[in-house]
């Protein structure tokens, strides 16, 4: 039985880099889970290999957790592919999509083909080159600091409405909450009342 030495980078970041080495019959999804443990992502997300040519052109694919519409149109599984299968070239090509909902393209290329090692336990981490693009948590993580009080003042579209103190805070009145603005206000109206009564109509007259 052989075993396969695949280098693993990432399309937009080509100086992370792993090297794994993993048997023939073992099967994508032993790929695709060991891979994501080495750099640290969640293997539970939609992702497919796709087997290309040198021009990392995609061909058949090999799902994990695919979407309805692919199991109909009979999508082969990761689970169910064993690599020596869709090996045909020494240095065989599959492109590779991690997490459709917020994908990172990866390019994995067979770089050698090894004799089984009794002793070891495969798949095993050959080489491991640079570090792993951070995913991005979209709004907020859990680790963020959040005062629940803070929760209470928001909507359900996540508005932030001013509390009563901030409200006083904008209040630009000099005169205090005694009614005196109202009087100004009144006598204001009082004075052009009196402009047009009745009386000036009556002198008129």
């Amino acid at each position: 039985m052989a075993v396969y030495r695949f280098k693993i980078s990432f399309e937009d970041y080509d100086d992370v880099v792993r090297e794994i080495d993993i048997k023939s019959n073992q099967t994508f999804k032993d790929l695709h889970f060991f891979f994501l443990k080495q750099i640290g992502y969640d293997p539970e997300k939609p992702s497919s290999f796709y087997v290309s040519n040198d021009q990392w052109i995609k061909n058949e694919e090999l799902a994990y957790l695919p979407t309805q519409r692919k199991i109909d149109n009979g999508v082969a599984l990761m689970e169910n592919s064993r690599l020596s299968r869709f090996i045909d070239d020494p240095h065989q090509k599959f492109y590779y999509v991690y997490n459709f909902d917020k994908p990172y393209e990866l390019h994995v290329e067979l770089i050698k083909i090894l004799d089984n090692d009794a002793t070891k336990e495969f798949p095993s981490l050959f080489k491991a080159i640079g570090e792993a693009p951070k995913i991005i948590v979209p709004f907020m993580s859990p680790d963020d600091d959040f005062d629940a009080d803070d929760a209470d003042e928001m909507d359900d579209n996540g508005m932030t409405f001013a509390s009563d103190d901030e409200l006083d805070s904008l209040n630009t009145d000099t005169e205090g909450d005694d009614g005196d603005n109202d009087e100004e206000g009144g006598d204001e109206e009082d004075e052009f009342s009196n402009e047009f009564s009745d009386d000036d109509y009556d002198d008129r007259d």
